[in-house]
């Protein structure tokens, strides 16, 4: 009966604990949707109001951009891409911003109001997209304009003087009159530049009266520059008229090309007028689309079926509901589990004052008495009470034999370990003793190491001096035999100088046979002159003449003789000094070769002493090395010695502790009574 009544309350409890999870659940998700909803229609109303104000920007960037405000065409294109870019978003969502598309569904009065916000932007859009394509236009244009209504006026100028040149000159009337025109069609060209700037209805009139008046102004500056008959005017005689007019022709010349620009621009410049001024409007009609869209997006938490407040709301209550149902639920059964519960209690007061009056005596220390096991609540406890005493008399039985072989053994114990730490005391002091050995041998292997080190050095620069000396004696052998050749080639050359001496030699003799012909000649010329007497007595004289020119050149002769030998003597001797030296620069040279063959040896040598002295402090520095290493090793195991003999004390002193906790764990069971 009970069991069933238990099963039924169980079930009562899970359905109630089940529609309260439901409305729970329910009441939750409807408002996280809700929260999220109205998440995405804030972010919605906030691209609205963005849509709005930026359509007014575009309104003032699209007219200043019109009139050629370069700075207004970057600020218009911007704001072109933010308007877009947020219309884009409430048309088709915006993943990344976690926002819901609004322009998916023409059906719903947000929809629409999507739908219309489009198609005013896309007139709006429309007109932007005139202006930035006409950027160029308008800007060349206003430049052109700004040009032209600087150069005018200082046309205007010079032609006023030349005005003044003809009153003072009584120049012609058409003159006087072509002039003055000028003057009326030069301001009227800069108003009517002003007007295409404008646009407006009257910028296309207004640019083909600009390209009449520059026509109507050329053709009279051509004409009182160099005369035409066509047009009625005659050139102007006066110099300084005359050079006015060159610089005022070569101005307009500079002009022409603006003003036709100007006049074929007027079109475009009249489209992007009348695009900004639409600009404005069709602003003014985003501004209401994109109000209109806020409108309904505000009024979406009340049209949406789901999630709803209201829904919400209704979970909320049926929450509240259900807990309260269960709370009296609960409640109900807790009062009658109570009053059970005391009669229960009441009978196991009884039966625990029972078992506590058994277990007095074992409070006491007595282990030989038993408790009485029954059916009440104590009975399990009573049975377990007496398994518990029969345990615990085992183990005080157990703790005593086992306290004494304990004290027993750590007497024991105690003893090895204080022999231990005595002989790890001792064996410390050896270590000790040898790790100082091992520091003094390591300390002299590095000195070894240095003095090797140094060697190695002195031997280095033994073997760099040795090939120095190689390298020296290689170019003086080479400059020996330089100086060898060229001993050789001169004395060449002074060979060759005294066979030319011989020749001079053989010269010289023919000379000399043509001096004794002709003294003699002259001799029988004298004979000749004085046996025809008087008559003959000039070429007397001639013969005279041609006798000591013979001496004279006989006498030459002879000195060139006597050095031409002289130079074949020294040329011999110089022949044979130049043989002798190159015998010595020969004996010189040889020598030099074993000098350079002798350091070439020493030069390997000392290469050799190098490696070897090298391979001494290598193995010197690895000796060291490792000699240090043993004594890091020493004075490991140094320390690992006296940590052993520490732990040692430590264990004997710890293992006497023991043995008192062993007599105290012995005294501590002595009071319990046991069986027998």
């Amino acid at each position: 009966m009970s069991t069933t009544g238990g099963i039924g309350k169980e079930r009562g409890y899970t359905g109630l604990i089940v529609l309260l999870l439901i409305s729970i659940g329910f009441a939750a998700l409807d408002f996280v949707f809700l929260n999220q909803k109205n998440a995405e229609d804030r972010q919605a109303v906030a691209l609205t109001t963005q849509i709005q104000v930026l359509s007014q920007q575009t309104a003032k960037y699209a007219i200043e951009s019109a009139d050629g405000n370069v700075n207004s065409y970057q600020e218009l294109a911007t704001t072109r891409n933010a308007i877009d870019s947020a219309v884009q978003k409430l048309t088709k969502g915006d993943p990344k911003g976690g926002m819901q598309a609004y322009g998916d569904n023409n059906a719903s009065p947000a929809g629409r109001a999507v739908t219309a916000l489009n198609n005013a932007w896309a007139q709006l859009d429309g007109d932007i997209g005139k202006i930035l394509s006409n950027k160029s236009v308008v800007l060349d244009s206003a430049s052109r304009a700004d040009t032209l209504s600087k150069q005018i006026p200082l046309l205007n100028s010079s032609t006023e003087q030349v005005v003044n040149i003809l009153q003072q000159k009584n120049g012609s009337a058409d003159q006087m009159l072509g002039s003055s025109r000028q003057m009326l069609v030069a301001d009227r060209m800069i108003r009517r530049v002003q007007e295409v700037l404008q646009g407006g209805d009257t910028a296309q009139s207004a640019a083909d009266g600009l390209a009449r008046d520059a026509q109507l102004y050329g053709t009279v500056l051509k004409g009182l520059t160099s005369g035409d008959s066509a047009a009625g005017i005659r050139a102007m005689n006066d110099a300084n008229a005359q050079k006015i007019l060159n610089d005022m022709q070569t101005s307009w010349n500079g002009l022409a090309d603006p003003v036709a620009k100007l006049v074929s621009a007027a079109g475009n410049i009249a489209d992007v007028k009348r695009a900004g001024n639409q600009a404005s409007l069709d602003s003014q009609n985003v501004l209401l689309r994109a109000n209109e869209l806020a409108d309904q997006i505000g009024k979406l938490p009340l049209r949406r079926l789901f999630p709803n407040l209201w829904w919400g709301i209704i979970g909320a209550i049926g929450t509240v509901a259900f807990a309260l149902l269960l709370v009296f639920t609960l409640v109900r059964d807790q009062r009658k589990r109570f009053q059970d519960s005391a009669e229960l209690n009441q009978r196991n007061q009884e039966a625990i004052m029972r078992l506590l009056d058994e277990m007095g005596s074992l409070a006491e220390g007595d282990l030989t008495v038993k408790t009485t096991v029954s059916e009440d609540i104590t009975g399990a406890i009573a049975d377990s009470v007496n398994y518990a005493i029969d345990e615990l008399r085992t183990l005080v039985t157990t703790i005593n034999e086992t306290s004494e072989q304990v004290s027993s053994s750590a007497q024991e114990t105690q003893t090895t370990a204080r022999q231990l730490a005595e002989s790890a005391q001792a064996q410390a002091q050896r270590i000790s003793t040898a790790t100082s050995a091992i520091n003094q041998i390591a300390s002299s292997m590095d000195n070894v190491s240095k003095d090797s080190a140094e060697s190695a050095d002195v031997a280095e620069r033994s073997v760099q001096i040795a090939s120095r000396g190689a390298e020296v004696v290689r170019e003086t052998i080479s400059g020996m035999d330089s100086i060898r050749d060229q001993i050789q080639e001169t004395s060449k050359r002074i060979k060759r100088l005294g066979e030319s001496s011989q020749e001079i030699g053989s010269i010289v003799e023919l000379i000399n046979d043509i001096a004794e012909q002709t003294n003699i000649l002259a001799l029988n010329a004298a004979i000749q002159a004085a046996s025809a007497g008087e008559a003959g007595r000039g070429f007397a004289v001639v013969a005279d003449e041609v006798q000591r020119l013979a001496e004279r050149s006989a006498s030459a002769t002879k000195r060139i003789e006597t050095l031409v030998q002289a130079i074949q003597s020294d040329t011999n001797e110089a022949v044979s000094s130049m043989e002798q030296t190159t015998a010595e620069v020969v004996s010189g040279a040889r020598k030099a070769e074993d000098a350079g063959s002798a350091l070439g040896d020493i030069e390997r040598v000392s290469h050799d002493l190098s490696a070897l002295i090298q391979n001494i402090s290598t193995a010197a520095r690895q000796q060291s090395a490792a000699a240090t290493d043993i004594s890091q090793s020493m004075n490991a195991i140094q320390e690992i010695t006296s940590q052993t003999s520490q732990g040692a004390s430590q264990t004997a002193d710890s293992i006497g502790y023991l043995a008192q906790l062993a007599s105290d764990l012995r005294r501590s069971v002595a009071h319990f009574k046991l069986p027998g």
